[in-house]
C-alpha cells in the first residue's frame, strides 16, 4: 500500500549508486545496508553500561541497538492506531525507516562506552574533536562500505532520522570560545547536513546548539524517545543483575535526593520489584507504559511545508518523560559514578591514550619509532592514511580505526603493544 506520509523528497538519495529496480522500499534497503555490514555487528562487542564480555546477559551497544528498535517499531504502530489522531493505514510513519535510524543510531561510537568517546573528542581537540553522532553520519555517508569507502548512499528520510545533532564543530567553539564537549557535526559534514535539510538553511531563531539541535524530523523524535525507553528502564535491569543497584543502595540515593519511596512512586515500585525479584517484568511493563505516553501534535515551521516529516511534534507525557529522568539520575549517579566504573572507564581512556600516541608518531607525523618503520596497522588502512592529503586528514582516518575497534579488539591491540608477555603466532593472525 502507498504511503502518502513520505514524497520524493524523503526518498532521494544523494549519489543514486546501485540503486535501481527493487522488491524493496527506500527504507527497506536503507535497513537492510546497515544491517549486513561488519560495522553493525561490531556493537556486540562494544560497551553499553558494562565492559562487554564480562558476562553474557549484560547489554552491549548491539542488544541496545535492537532493543530500541522495537520499541521505535512499537511507538510508530501506536500512534497509527490512535482513533482520531492524523495517521491512518495510508498516511503513517514507516516502522522500516525508524527500525533504521533505530539500529544505526549508536554505529559511531568508540569502545569503552562514553568514556571512550570523551577520550577521542580529548585527542582530537585540535583537529575538529570526535562524536559518536557525528561518527555515525561518517560511517553512513563515507566509511561503511571499506570496498568503496564511500558510504552507503542514504535516503534523505533515513539520514536526517539519525541526526540528533545539526550544529557544526566550529560553530559551537566560537559561539564558547573552547572546544565543544559533545552534541556537534565534524566541520566537513557541513554539506551532507545541508543535503538532509534540502538546501533550506535555518531561520536565524534556530541558533547553533540546544534550539537548533530540538529542530528533528518526526522520525528522529521517535527514536529519539525510543532509545531513552531503553537506556532509563534496561540499564535498571542490567545494574540491578550486577549487584549494583539494590535495596540499600536506591533508599540511601532516594533519601539523599528527597525522592519518595513510598506505595505508589516510581521509586517505591522499582523497590518492590527488586524484592520480589520481578525487574524483568516490571522494566517490561513500563516499556509498554512508556510507548502509549506518546502523541503527534501538529506543528509548523521552515520545513513542515516540504515535508510531513517536520510537520508534527512528539508529545510524551510529563509524568512519564519526569520518571524516565529520574530512573536516568539513578542510574548515572548510583552506577556510573561508581568507583567501580570509573576505574574501568579509566583503564579504557588510557589504552585509547596510548595506542592514539604510538599510532599518532608512526602514521600522522609520519615518523619513525625507535628508528623503524614499524608497521602496526593492517596494509590497507596504513596505506589510505599514507594516502591521505594532509595530518588533518591522517588524525581522522587514525581516529576512524580506533572508534571502529571493538572493547576486545583494542584491549587485545593494547596488550600486543604493550605487553612483554602477550603475543603469540595465534594471536598475530587473531
Amino acid at each position: 500500500m502507498l504511503n502518502g506520509f513520505y514524497g520524493e523528497f524523503d526518498v532521494e538519495r544523494r549519489a543514486a549508486t546501485g540503486v535501481g529496480a527493487d522488491y524493496r522500499t527506500a527504507f527497506q534497503i536503507d535497513r537492510d545496508r546497515v544491517l549486513h555490514t561488519p560495522t553493525f555487528r561490531r556493537l556486540q562487542n562494544k560497551t553499553q553500561v558494562f565492559w562487554s564480555g564480562e558476562y553474557d546477559f549484560y547489554r552491549t551497544r548491539l542488544t541496545h541497538s535492537l532493543e530500541v528498535a522495537q520499541i521505535g517499531k512499537s511507538i510508530c504502530y501506536w500512534l497509527q492506531t490512535r482513533p482520531g489522531g492524523p495517521l491512518d493505514e495510508g498516511f503513517f510513519i514507516d516502522p522500516d525507516l525508524i527500525e533504521a535510524i533505530c539500529l544505526s543510531h549508536d554505529l559511531g561510537h568508540p569502545p569503552f562506552g562514553h568514556a571512550g568517546e570523551r577520550t577521542l573528542n580529548h585527542l582530537l581537540r585540535e583537529q575538529g574533536g570526535f562524536e559518536g553522532n557525528a561518527q555515525t553520519l561518517r560511517i553512513l555517508t563515507e566509511r561503511i562500505f571499506s570496498a568503496t569507502r564511500r558510504g552507503m548512499d542514504p535516503s534523505r528520510a533515513f539520514l536526517d532520522g539519525v541526526l540528533k545533532y545539526k550544529s557544526l564543530w566550529s560553530e559551537l567553539g566560537a559561539a564558547t570560545g573552547t572546544p565543544p564537549a559533545h552534541h556537534f557535526l565534524y566541520d566537513d559534514q557541513r554539506g551532507h547536513l545541508e543535503w538532509a535539510m534540502g538546501g533550506h538553511g535555518f531561520p536565524a531563531a534556530l541558533r547553533p546548539g540546544v534550539l537548533r539541535d530540538a529542530c528533528k524530523s518526526i522520525e528522529c523524535q521517535v527514536m529519539d524517545w525510543a532509545d531513552d525507553t531503553a537506556y532509563s528502564l534496561n540499564d535498571l535491569s542490567d545494574s540491578v543483575r550486577a549487584g549494583f543497584l539494590h535495596l540499600e543502595k536506591i533508599e540511601a540515593w532516594a533519601e539523599r535526593q528527597g525522592e519518595p519511596t513510598g506505595e505508589g512512586s516510581s521509586l517505591g515500585e522499582l523497590l518492590r520489584a527488586i524484592r520480589q525479584h520481578r525487574v524483568d517484568p516490571f522494566v517490561g511493563k513500563r516499556i509498554g507504559r512508556y510507548i502509549q505516553a506518546a502523541t503527534l501534535q501538529p506543528v509548523v515551521n521552515f520545513l513542515s511545508g516540504v515535508t510531513h516529516r517536520y510537520g508534527f511534534r512528539l508529545v510524551v507525557d510529563e509524568a512519564v518523560r519526569a520518571e524516565s529522568a529520574l530512573f536516568k539520575r539513578l542510574a548515572f549517579e548510583v552506577v556510573f559514578l561508581s568507583p567501580q566504573l570509573k576505574q574501568l572507564e579509566h583503564k579504557g581512556s588510557r589504552m585509547l591514550r596510548q595506542l592514539w600516541e604510538v599510532l599518532a608518531q608512526r602514521y600522522i607525523a609520519q615518523g619513525r619509532i625507535d628508528g623503524q618503520d614499524f608497521q602496526l596497522l593492517p596494509a590497507d588502512t596504513a596505506a589510505e592514511i599514507a594516502a591521505a592529503a594532509d595530518a588533518a586528514a591522517r588524525a581522522r582516518l587514525v581516529c576512524d580505526f580506533l572508534a571502529g575497534m571493538t572493547d576486545g579488539y583494542a584491549a587485545r591491540t593494547y596488550k600486543r603493544l604493550f605487553a612483554p608477555d602477550f603475543g603469540s603466532i595465534g594471536d598475530l593472525v587473531g
